[in-house]
């Protein structure tokens, strides 16, 4: 199982008297060197077109970690497709994949934050229409170097070559998704690596909609090694349970309640969030060995996981703290799972 972290780029984490955003962007470069440094598989970056991130230009910020990291995957968390080009995104993957010597990948999905479909002048009633012809101009342009192509969106191409070519001869591409099952069929059918975010309730909860995506898988064609499963979870590891929960937690109500605020939710309290942290809910928060368990656990439950990601930067949590934390998911929880993936 691979395990790495996906990150919004932040500009509000931990900070009450104002943090520069030029700053925030040299720390979260920090932690992508250190995460790298200290055996994580990947490293994703979101993207947002609001003030509190910096993620609004994925690409650009994978990039000048590539020049800094050796062997870590980057990738997008997700890339907003329905609102964007598919050509310039295969474009500036590619050249990151050049750039990192091979290492780049993207998750692509709808996206949750819905503001990029106004600043790029699309219609939200074309939701799913706008994802399902982009993502398939996208594989087209992945797996052929002219691309004759025609949809509703967008000008059609004619035999026109797209440049430059990734440096994989297949660049991965993961389609991100959240509770709906037709995109879980979706992925199956096309045979694409799964991205599943979790962020409330009991992971097992989603085991029937990943068994859909492995029928769907199975019923196009595909085997079973090419259909990877990946789970992204919001989490956090301190030295103990008790540490850590007590540095998550404050800053984890204060940014739900303040979503909850604006769709509708009612306020966290201390015990939904013990409900969380418990064995079957969603949140990976605690010592290094219940981390691990979790991990494991959640992996059980939905008949094998591929890759963890931990969302963890949007919780209230220093430089200091998010930097700790990824030197013992590196150090401690990572060689835990993988001796016991290996008994």
């Amino acid at each position: 199982m691979e395990i790495g972290i996906d990150s919004f780029a932040s500009a509000l984490y931990g900070n009450k008297e104002g943090l520069s955003s030029m700053d925030a962007m040299a720390q979260l470069l920090e932690r992508i060197e250190l995460a790298d440094q200290v055996g994580l598989d990947v490293f994703g970056i979101g993207e947002h077109h609001k003030k509190e991130f910096l993620d609004s230009a994925t690409a650009v910020i994978l990039s000048a970690a590539a020049a800094k990291t050796k062997r870590i995957k980057l990738a997008s968390a997700v890339t907003v497709l329905s609102a964007a080009d598919p050509v310039r995104v295969y474009q500036s993957f590619a050249t990151l994949d050049l750039i990192s010597k091979g290492r780049a990948e993207i998750v692509v999905g709808r996206g949750s934050s819905i503001e990029a479909y106004p600043l790029f002048g699309f219609d939200l009633n074309d939701y799913d229409k706008l994802f399902a012809e982009k993502l398939d101009l996208l594989l087209k342009i992945r797996d052929n170097e002219f691309v004759t192509w025609s949809g509703k969106f967008r000008a059609p191409l004619q035999h026109l070559p797209v440049y430059p070519r990734a440096a994989q001869q297949k660049l991965p591409i993961w389609l991100g998704v959240g509770g709906t099952p037709e995109s879980f069929a979706r992925a199956g059918t096309l045979g694409l690596p799964l991205m599943v975010a979790i962020i409330g309730g009991q992971t097992q909860r989603f085991r029937p909609l990943i068994d859909l995506y492995r029928e769907a898988g199975r019923e196009a064609g595909f085997k079973p090694e090419e259909l990877k499963v990946g789970l992204h979870s919001p989490g956090y590891v301190s030295n103990d349970n008790e540490q850590a929960e007590s540095e998550y937690y404050p800053g984890y109500a204060e940014l739900w309640t303040k979503l909850g605020r604006e769709r509708g939710w009612p306020p966290v309290t201390r015990e939904q969030f013990d409900h969380l942290i418990a064995p079957k809910g969603v949140l990976v928060v605690g010592g290094p060995e219940r981390v691990a368990e979790k991990i494991l656990r959640h992996g059980e439950a939905l008949g094998g996981v591929d890759r963890f990601t931990f969302q963890m930067d949007n919780a209230g949590l220093s430089h200091a703290q998010l930097m700790k934390s990824i030197e013992l998911i590196g150090t401690k929880v990572i060689p835990i799972v993988q001796k016991e993936m290996g008994a």
